[in-house]
């Protein structure tokens, strides 16, 4: 992924609380069949304690053709992660008033994690998984609903249409692109340009600039 060095994130439990925030997530890897590549939108989990960087587990339908790949092969992936986004204008940078050399720019917050794919098919692998990508998706729910409430033989006939899979991460490149790059004025422009929308996800982008910008005048206070 291409990052310019004031566009990094590097901190490793940024990272990961971000990739806990942002389930879901885009699997790409080699396709079994002639046509490339393969991707597969999918809610993933983060074991922190389980390889050097964190491996992550999740699952997609047997049928699926990117799961046909041969279980006992190491498989090379990308997992991408992304985060809210927003599309910048230049009317809100006070630079544009002074000089006009400006031009448009979107927001975002991206997170690619590469590793080792590997397929499970064991039940064994299967339900565990299940119940715990359950119970993080139900948390809070004042009436949870457990993989147990479902009848048995139904969930056994379920867990045969689907295969496991994890990713064992070897290396994470994040990138929170949300106007460092810009003047403290101009990025105080963003900030309120975007709160001004009606829009939930332009909010959003608002709150991540503001945090991004307190941390570089706390790192940089003469910024």
């Amino acid at each position: 992924m291409y990052t310019p060095q004031s566009f990094a994130e590097r901190d490793l439990p940024t990272l990961f609380g971000f990739l806990d925030a942002s389930p879901l997530a885009i699997l790409v890897s080699p396709s079994p069949s002639p046509d490339g590549l393969a991707a597969t939108h999918l809610p993933l989990i983060l074991d922190r304690s389980t390889g050097p960087m964190g491996t992550l587990f999740g699952h997609m339908a047997r049928a699926n053709p990117q799961a046909r790949a041969d279980a006992s092969t190491p498989i090379e992936a990308l997992v991408i992660f992304t985060g809210p986004d927003a599309y910048i204008s230049p009317e809100w940078y006070a630079t544009k008033r002074e000089t006009g050399r400006v031009v448009p720019t979107w927001n975002y917050v991206a997170v690619h994690a590469y590793g080792t794919l590997r397929f499970h098919q064991n039940p064994e692998f299967l339900r565990p998984h299940l119940e715990l990508l359950t119970r993080r998706h139900e948390a809070g729910r004042p009436d949870p609903w457990h993989v147990s409430d479902a009848p048995e033989e139904y969930v056994a006939q379920q867990m045969k249409a689907i295969v496991g899979l994890t990713v064992e991460i070897e290396r994470l490149e994040g990138k929170w692109k949300m106007s460092q790059n810009r003047s403290d004025a101009d990025i105080a422009g963003v900030i309120s340009g975007l709160n001004a929308s009606t829009a939930e996800r332009d909010r959003a982008v608002a709150a991540v600039v503001a945090v991004v910008a307190e941390r570089r005048a706390m790192r940089d206070p003469s910024s």
